[in-house]
């Protein structure tokens, strides 16, 4: 009985020793599945990147909720695409993964998202000179996404049309005219 189980048990830890098996997607910029942290990681690996979640920069949410800078350095409800494209020009290569944010209530697919960006080099050095901190990318996402295209086209149409509703030339609710009968 005891052979048996000695056995099973070698069988077992066999398996467990075996390194993470290759993702079926490995051609997709994805990490392989993490392990517990292990110090020994480099931090070229993904698995030592820093994660950026949209809600750590949306100012229409709290300190509690989420929101990691200033309301100042913030902006309203940052999509992890705008996040993405401002690393992309900074010269970073981050990695967008469908996970979503802990204290996020919402389910929705606008509110998932989450970055992964190698803050420093193997020897220890910032990846970029610029960015020596994680406070210190995200001071910059929360500068340069208010200057993205897609934002600086959505806020203008909207307050114009918001201030003047009439001048769209619309009409509004049209309705049945009093005309009289002859």
């Amino acid at each position: 009985m005891k052979l048996k189980f000695e056995r099973v048990s070698e069988e077992i830890m066999a398996q467990v020793a075996q390194p993470y098996p290759q993702h079926p997607h490995s051609g997709v910029n994805r990490p392989n599945p993490l392990g517990p942290f292990n110090p020994e990681r480099k931090h070229s690996e993904a698995e030592r990147w820093i994660c950026i979640y949209p809600a750590y920069l949306n100012s229409n949410k709290t300190r509690q909720e989420g929101r990691l800078l200033p309301k100042d350095k913030c902006v309203p409800n940052p999509s992890y695409l705008e996040i993405r494209d401002v690393l992309m020009a900074a010269g970073y290569q981050p990695i967008v993964e469908n996970k979503q944010y802990p204290r996020e209530r919402s389910r929705e697919v606008e509110f998932r998202g989450r970055i992964r960006v190698q803050l420093r080099n193997d020897d220890g050095t910032p990846h970029l000179p610029q960015f020596p901190t994680r406070e210190s990318i995200m001071v910059h996402l929360g500068e340069m996404i208010p200057k993205l295209k897609s934002r600086q086209s959505k806020p203008g149409g909207q307050e114009s049309q918001a201030a003047n509703p009439g001048a769209s030339g619309g009409g509004g609710g049209g309705g049945k005219k009093n005309k009289k009968k002859k």
